[in-house]
């Protein structure tokens, strides 16, 4: 049959437009798409890089900041403790003295207090010797109708109030 003879040639012809196209296709992607993509790639493997290494230096400013930010906390809370320290230590001495000076004035008035007392004592005692003292003389008087002397009813009436 002559149509299968042809074929070899047909063939033939077809595998070499067959591999002009995959040369050029070959030649087009290896010269021209294959460069581009891998500059591509590499570009974008270059951005990553320094957009990590951004990342890390922005991190370890953070940390940095974050560190000196806890460092003047710290500080702060020690100043306002140290603070609060002294200011309950002055609180204290203040108290301590208004509390001295008040039991000295305290002692102070007891001390006028028991003087007064104690006067008053004395002036009340001596008044209540002299009353009992005329009492004395008058009881006496009018029980048994005598007198007394003034200075032997004060002695009298000592006596009792010493015994009392």
């Amino acid at each position: 049959m002559p149509q299968l003879d042809q074929l070899a040639l047909v063939y033939q012809s077809q595998w070499f437009w067959l591999a002009i196209t995959l040369g050029t296709i070959f030649f087009v992607v290896g010269m021209w798409i294959v460069p581009r993509v891998e500059k591509t790639v590499e570009d974008r493997d270059a951005k990553i890089a320094a957009d990590l290494e951004e990342a890390q230096r922005m991190q370890d400013e953070a940390e940095a900041s974050e560190e000196a930010w806890r460092n003047r906390v710290n500080e702060a809370r020690a100043e306002a403790q140290a603070v609060t320290a002294a200011a309950k230590e002055k609180a204290q001495a203040d108290l301590e003295k208004k509390l001295a000076k008040v039991d000295a004035e305290i002692a102070t008035r007891t001390e006028a207090a028991e003087a007064d007392l104690a006067e008053a004592r004395s002036a009340a005692l001596a008044e209540l010797e002299n009353v009992a003292s005329e009492a004395t003389q008058e009881i006496v008087g009018k029980l048994t109708g005598g007198k007394v002397a003034k200075a032997e009813a004060r002695k009298a009436v000592a006596g009792v109030l010493a015994d009392a």
